[in-house]
């Protein structure tokens, strides 16, 4: 129960903020893609893993974090790129799903969200590398869709939305199948 409230608290304070926090990576390339700082539990170097036979492509192994068995998925090559060849800076992240609590939507209907982006906090060199980019939103979260839209918006990127994984990998699939460069996006 103390894990459950220290998360709460800590979501908290950030959502107190009115800001939105996002990790980006990229896979194996010039791609940017990004998490919900709320999904995130850690990052970490890709420890020692264990293979399953009969595992599915994407499943690389698992791994015993604190006594709990977790996989791990090459998200680069379930997306239709290249699969990742592990190295010594490999890294992993370790994301949560399914909270007994949403802790976004409790938060946004208590302390609402500001979106807009002052512009002394933003960057010329940003703006313009944001600007006529495309990004592919994906999230289970309505509340952290309509964060990230209208934070978004203010940048002049055009956007994608899927409320989930599968809904994203058809999407980006329906692209590839059309010819389109998905990757150039």
């Amino acid at each position: 129960m103390a894990g459950i409230l220290d998360t709460v608290d800590q979501r908290t304070q950030l959502v107190g903020e009115n800001r939105l926090e996002i990790l980006m990576f990229r896979l194996a390339g010039r791609q940017l893609f990004a998490i919900n700082v709320f999904k995130v539990q850690e990052v970490l170097q890709m420890p020692k893993l264990t293979l399953m036979p009969q595992r599915h492509a994407y499943v690389c192994g698992v791994v015993n974090l604190r006594g709990q068995t977790l996989p791990v998925i090459d998200l680069s090559q379930a997306i239709g790129m290249r699969p990742l060849e592990p190295g010594p800076n490999s890294t992993i992240i370790v994301t949560e799903y399914n909270q007994i609590i949403d802790v976004e939507k409790v938060l946004a209907e208590i302390v609402p969200y500001n979106a807009k982006v002052s512009r002394d906090k933003l960057e010329d060199p940003v703006l313009a590398q944001a600007r006529g980019r495309e990004v592919l939103l994906v999230d289970d979260s309505t509340v952290a869709l309509a964060q990230l839209r209208e934070t978004l918006s203010q940048l002049g990127v055009k956007m994608h939305v899927a409320s989930d994984g599968l809904k994203a990998l058809n999407l980006l699939k329906g692209w590839a199948d059309a010819g389109e460069d998905v990757c150039s996006k």
